[in-house]
């Protein structure tokens, strides 16, 4: 965007243009290579805004995880829905997501980096995985590591490593041995 093209000031959708262009940059870029002045650039404001809305890299970096994880959306759907709705969803692609950053992405161009990793630990944890674990009988903060170890592992062998026997054609056989894990894990291994 350039000089002349410069969105006009308005706080809340400057802040939230902001978080979208800094989630997608994230998506597609190390946490190293991302800069607030690349983020700026994108969304066509000066890079002392962004700066002075986010504080740091970090707390951008962090924000922009919630971003395109949206954490209360996943821990409600992953602590109502059934195993065999989970594994459906291991199948399919959030159509929300179309335009904005896959969060998987986000993590795996990230993970790597000495400066993304403690904050990814940190977001999880506390985000995610503590939130889910109240909502899951005990043990319940290894049932919900659990399953978004499950969910994650299954979208990287999808997508990133794009494993044959993990692909659309294989959903018939894998989507009820899926279905039957994530049951497991739901029910503490009470069935």
């Amino acid at each position: 965007m350039t000089e002349g093209e410069r969105r006009p000031r308005d706080g809340r959708m400057t802040r939230e243009h902001i978080l979208t262009a800094a989630a997608r940059r994230f998506a597609t870029h190390s946490y190293e290579a991302t800069g607030l002045r690349d983020i700026a650039r994108d969304v066509g404001v000066d890079v002392a805004l962004v700066h002075r809305s986010f504080g740091s890299k970090e707390k951008l970096f962090v924000e922009a995880l919630a971003h395109a994880v949206r954490p209360e959306f996943a821990i409600e759907m992953l602590s109502t829905e059934s195993g065999t709705d989970l594994a459906r969803r291991a199948f399919e692609h959030d159509p929300e997501r179309e335009t904005d950053a896959d969060p998987l992405a986000l993590l795996v161009h990230s993970i790597a980096s000495p400066g993304a990793l403690p904050l990814i630990r940190r977001f999880t944890m506390s985000e995610f995985i503590g939130p889910l674990a109240e909502r899951l009988e005990a043990p319940g903060a290894s049932r919900a590591a659990l399953i978004a170890a499950c969910l994650i592992g299954i979208r990287i062998f999808r997508d990133v490593l794009e494993v044959e026997a993990m692909n659309d054609a294989a959903r018939p056989t894998l989507e009820p041995l899926i279905a039957d894990v994530f049951s497991t894990i739901l029910s503490g291994g009470n069935q």
